[in-house]
């Protein structure tokens, strides 16, 4: 019997012996109860995918805010800076307000330029937004669009003094 809810997790028949799950959020049209009938509608999901991905395999990144405080969080390959944020709960207010939708610049951070120089190339609708971020320098970028790789460890982006968020009447300088 399925279990109650959006989601099923399905036990894949093939991966028995390596508990290896499917995890489904509809059920495939004309799909019978309990089977995953296309690739596309789930997804393997394993018992231990949190081990899968040591803590050697992630990323270190060091934030500084807007008052100097220094805040170390570990992200994995692939993630956005601001996934790194929200999934650390860091205490950066304001940042990231249109969640990675290209629609603010409130994730607008300064890079060190050995880290600036290895950045994929930044794309119009980046630059656009950039043109409305406040403190913007030769090596700003927006965290939404820089996702972290290997060669990133250890670094330091620096959260500019203030940001300027449009959907506020009010500057949110030095409150993180």
């Amino acid at each position: 019997m399925a279990a109650p809810g959006p989601l099923r997790f399905l036990r894949a028949a093939a991966a028995a012996a390596s508990r290896r799950w499917l995890l489904s959020t509809s059920p495939a049209a004309g799909a019978r109860p309990g089977l995953a009938a296309a690739a596309g509608a789930a997804r393997p999901f394993g018992l231990s995918a949190r081990a899968a991905l040591s803590s050697e395999d992630k990323i270190t990144v060091h934030f500084i805010n807007r008052v100097g405080d220094k805040l170390t969080a570990k992200g994995k390959p692939g993630d956005s800076l601001l996934d790194v944020v929200v999934d650390n709960n860091l205490d950066i207010d304001g940042f990231g307000a249109c969640e990675g939708t290209l629609a603010c610049s409130t994730c607008h951070l300064i890079f060190e330029d050995h880290i600036f120089e290895q950045l994929d190339a930044i794309t119009d609708e980046e630059m656009d937004m950039l043109d409305l971020a406040y403190g913007l320098t030769e090596t700003s970028r927006l965290g939404c669009q820089i996702c972290l790789k290997k060669s990133m460890n250890d670094m330091t982006v620096r959260v500019p003094e203030a940001v300027a968020d449009a959907r506020q009447s009010i500057d949110m300088s030095k409150n993180s």
